[in-house]
């Protein structure tokens, strides 16, 4: 049976290939981006997320089988903190009442590997607590402290852990709506490029994600797993944090962490 599904974050990476797969199995696909998307929106701001829901929920009638929020961006700035998480948390929030009215709903995340790395404590908290301004205070710190690689790390933490704290809720259990979320490893899309440009950064990265299965993986090998997460197919698996990271979760951390 067709169905339809919104995908954030589909005019490049995960996000594109997720909506082909998709697609090409006969669904509807929503795509919603900066640019050359069904919706364009900028979900870094409150604006650009209510638009993005309002413009979803009108092409969709009211009724969404799915959603997926693959979006996101990496720079050093505390613009992954406005994406990342509270991108993420509104477009799901807001889409949350049009998947309860489908039959078999379900809704996913693409996280990062990164979320088990060094974050910021002041930010995660903020994020939890739905403090945008606080969080981003606590980003720009970050940053003019020389760490900003900690609000990307930041974000995917804070995430991950907002998932885990509403997924068995009345508003998503209750409703029948499985979410989960799949951690990639290093993965070659256009927002990575330039870090395989660069060697130093390739060798900085090499450490901090390695991967000793089969090495980096292309967009399609996260968007399958994305794909059978939404599919009808996940009755039961919900507030799951998945690593398809080529091993890398299971050599950076404690066996003892699973």
């Amino acid at each position: 049976m067709a169905r339809t599904i919104a995908v954030s974050g589909t005019a490049s990476g995960i996000g594109a290939a997720l909506a082909a797969l998709l697609r090409d199995q006969g669904d509807t696909v929503i795509g919603i981006d900066l640019r050359d998307a069904d919706v364009c929106a900028d979900l870094g701001g409150p604006e650009g997320r209510s638009r993005a829901v309002a413009e979803v929920l009108d092409r969709a009638g009211g009724t969404l089988d799915g959603v997926v929020a693959c979006a996101g961006v990496s720079d050093f700035t505390p613009l992954p903190v406005k994406v990342n998480y509270f991108g993420v948390v509104a477009l799901l929030d807001g889409l949350r009442p049009a998947l309860a009215r489908a039959q078999a709903p379900r809704a996913a995340v693409v996280g990062s590997i990164a979320g088990t790395h060094p974050v910021d404590d002041a930010i995660v908290r903020a994020c939890l607590d739905g403090d945008e301004p606080a969080a981003l205070l606590a980003a720009e710190r970050v940053v003019e402290a020389g760490a900003g690689n900690q609000t990307y790390s930041s974000s995917k933490s804070a995430v991950a852990q907002w998932l885990r704290r509403v997924c068995t809720t009345p508003e998503w259990a209750g409703a029948g709506i499985p979410l989960n979320a799949i951690a990639p490893g290093v993965v070659r899309t256009a927002m990575t490029e330039p870090l395989f440009a660069d060697a130093d950064m390739l060798k900085i990265m090499n450490e901090a994600v390695p991967m000793p299965l089969h090495g980096y993986a292309d967009a399609n090998v996260i968007a399958e797993a994305l794909r059978w997460l939404i599919s009808p197919a996940n009755t039961h698996m919900t507030g799951q944090v998945i690593y398809v990271d080529g091993g890398a979760e299971a050599s950076l951390r404690d066996p003892s962490v699973f």
